[in-house]
């Protein structure tokens, strides 16, 4: 299966809004974690029954339902009913190869992310689907597996001075898609500094490994492309966007956020132009030493050519050769072997040929 793409073969055929999952169980059974905030009182636990908490989304307080697991449909049919979800809304909830996007509905607004997460060991790029619906008085997220890369929000929560208490969904929101954005800076440095060490290895050992290194990490450079780039427009509109469940308050943040995303294309950018550019070095380091290989060669050609026709000459078969009786002949024709083999030497030498 191609990497960039998941396979869409059980939902050929399919209606609109038909509720499959596409991709990867990753946990074997689906939770939800429950957290319940105000200024004043904070409520963190798991529950098995989304029903329990649906009396929650018209109260005042702040509402965080992080559903890890999209594989158990049941549980998130019985999602979209109590929070009055949109079919096509639950059928990309289900879709972990959904491409990052922004869409307002009248009740809520409904946003898709990609986390991003680099493997030192393998040095590979691997992304999961992060899927938020912005309410009034709840924030839904979907995850394909509990991670603690939300752990600062939480603990941020728990402070009752934080201002994250005294904020409602929008600002929960941001925190949430900030620390995501966050790890797209934090991958690219880490991606960004194997990279630039590639450089060294270049000028001084262009095996063919450098040459898989390179080819490796323009793979992985695009594909973490294919999850940012699509990011930040969707973080731009939910910066612009005139709707009444992003408060004022809020949007100078958003528009920091916006900048941060910015930076982190523009870094994966310029990487792939890096990658260009160690690669035509890397041919360039190759084709040098084949031409200093070929230089040599064609010197020592140079010079074995007339010894060749020295040789040639004295080698024949004829019974009479000038010297061919004479009995310091051999010494004589080794000297003007070495006379001439020396002469070229010089001449090359005083062109800078070698």
């Amino acid at each position: 299966m191609a990497r960039f793409l998941k396979s869409r073969e059980e939902s050929d055929g399919k209606s609109p809004g038909s509720l499959i999952f596409i991709g990867d169980q990753k946990i074997d059974s689906a939770k939800i974690r429950l957290i319940d905030y105000d200024s004043a009182s904070l409520t963190e636990k798991e529950i098995k029954d989304i029903h329990t908490a649906a009396h929650l989304k018209t109260t005042p307080t702040v509402t965080w339902l992080n559903i890890s697991g999209l594989h158990d449909i049941e549980m998130i049919q019985n999602i979209g009913k109590v929070f009055e979800l949109h079919p096509l809304v639950m059928e990309d909830l289900l879709n972990t190869g959904q491409r990052p996007k922004l869409e307002e509905f009248e009740d809520y607004i409904f946003i898709v992310l990609k986390m991003v997460r680099f493997e030192n060991e393998t040095e590979t790029i691997f992304n999961e689907q992060l899927s938020l619906i912005l309410g009034k008085n709840f924030l839904l997220t979907f995850q394909e597996q509990p991670r603690e890369i939300f752990k600062p929000v939480r603990e941020r929560i728990k402070k009752q001075t934080s201002r994250i208490r005294k904020t409602g969904t929008d600002y929960l929101a941001y925190a949430l898609m900030d620390t995501v954005v966050d790890n797209y800076i934090f991958s690219i440095e880490t991606l960004g500094e194997k990279i630039e060490d590639l450089e060294d290895e270049i000028l001084n050992n262009p095996d063919s490994d450098v040459m898989e290194k390179i080819n490796s990490f323009k793979r992985e450079i695009n594909y973490m492309r294919k999850s940012i780039r699509p990011a930040k427009d969707a973080i731009f509109r939910i910066s612009r966007l005139e709707s009444d469940l992003i408060q004022a308050q809020t949007l100078p943040f958003l528009k920091d956020l916006e900048d941060i995303t910015s930076q982190a294309t523009e870094a994966i950018e310029t990487y792939r132009d890096l990658l260009t550019d160690q690669l035509n070095i890397y041919n360039s380091v190759i084709a040098n030493k084949m031409n200093d290989i070929m230089k040599v060669l064609t010197i020592f050609a140079a010079i074995f050519i007339p010894l060749t026709f020295i040789a040639g000459i004295y080698g024949t078969n004829f019974e009479y050769l000038p010297e061919l009786k004479y009995k310091y002949s051999y010494f004589i024709f080794w000297a003007v072997m070495i006379t001439v083999a020396g002469a070229l030497i010089v001449y090359f030498k005083r062109k800078k040929w070698f």
